[in-house]
């Protein structure tokens, strides 16, 4: 298919007939007369050699191209939107835009809270919009990417995108302060006869791999699909969950539970902002990029004392 030969005024058409599914609707909502629509949608129909819309009834719906064509079109414009707007300069101080990036709770909460303040001082016509990445993303990773300024994920979940490194964390586990089946320390018969509190997405999938790979399969008691909730379902159980340890710092006293070290030395959780090749040379994601790498550097590591009196985050590779 030679793109020259195209019409990409199409493209709108396509994706206001598809949504609207009324040739009327369609045109107002893209500026057309109901001829200027009906003639779009023949051209549109003699291209794809398909209906489209079918006329069922007083209305229409889709025919099974038209409905596989109606997410692949509305991916396709959010791409050609982010394409055309690219700019060459950017001024922070005085630019109106929006950003959006997917995230999980914990990224907001330990890094996005942390970015918005800069955005606060340094760019106040900046506007950050963050969305809850998608359960499946590593399927849907390029959609997903398309539609969005990044995702701030770790490694091991997706990969063969644009990425700039951010930070590393730790890895905890929180169990409640008057569980009595746990003593001063952890151990990997603990790990495997407690019942767990897991994070349903892939977010943690390396770090449970690791479990795995040590003979360890966690007795699921409890699902969900929030990190900063995990204290307040471990408080007055005999749960316990893993949590990086950044955010088990920063909920530290929410919730009657103790930071414990890992019985075993975990993979840490490399912390990243991953973006669709289309932003790469675009002034203001670039800016992003930068002003989210200076944050990220600027998270200089601590120690994060466990009640156990260790340092879960950087523990010693001796035990």
């Amino acid at each position: 298919m030679n793109l020259a030969s195209l019409d990409l005024n199409l493209v709108v058409a396509l994706r206001a007939l598809l949504e609207e599914r009324n040739v009327t609707r369609a045109g107002r909502r893209i500026g057309l007369s109901q001829p200027a629509m009906s003639s779009a949608l023949a051209r549109l129909r003699r291209h794809f050699d398909d209906d489209l819309l079918d006329r069922v009834g007083g209305h229409y719906e889709l025919t099974a191209l038209g409905q596989v064509l109606l997410d692949r079109t509305s991916t396709v414009c959010d791409l050609l939107e982010r394409l055309f707007t690219s700019q060459a300069d950017f001024e922070p101080a005085t630019e109106s835009r929006e950003f959006s990036l997917g995230v999980s709770d914990y990224s907001v909460a330990v890094f996005g809270a942390e970015l918005t303040r800069i955005l606060d001082r340094e760019a106040p016509g900046i506007r950050m919009r963050f969305v809850q990445i998608p359960p499946g993303i590593t399927e849907v990773a390029g959609a997903v990417l398309s539609t969005l300024d990044g995702v701030i994920m770790p490694h091991g979940i997706i990969s063969d995108f644009s990425v700039t490194e951010l930070y590393e964390d730790g890895w905890v586990f929180l169990v409640a302060e008057d569980n009595p089946e746990v003593g001063d320390r952890l151990s990997l018969d603990d790990l495997a006869r407690l019942p767990w509190v897991t994070y349903l997405r892939a977010y943690d999938t390396p770090a449970v791999r690791q479990l795995g790979m040590l003979g360890i399969e966690p007795r699921v008691s409890v699902s969900v699909d929030s990190f900063t909730v995990l204290p307040f379902l471990i408080a007055g159980t005999h749960r316990i969950a893993l949590v990086p340890a950044l955010l088990a710092e920063r909920l530290r006293g929410t919730a009657p539970v103790r930071i414990m070290t890992p019985p075993y030395e975990p993979v840490p959780l490399r912390e990243a902002l991953w973006w669709h090749p289309v932003h790469t040379h675009d002034a203001g994601h670039i800016w992003l990029r930068d002003t989210a790498t200076r944050v990220a550097s600027a998270m200089q590591p601590r120690p994060i004392r466990g009640t156990d009196g260790e340092d879960p985050a950087h523990r010693s590779r001796e035990g």
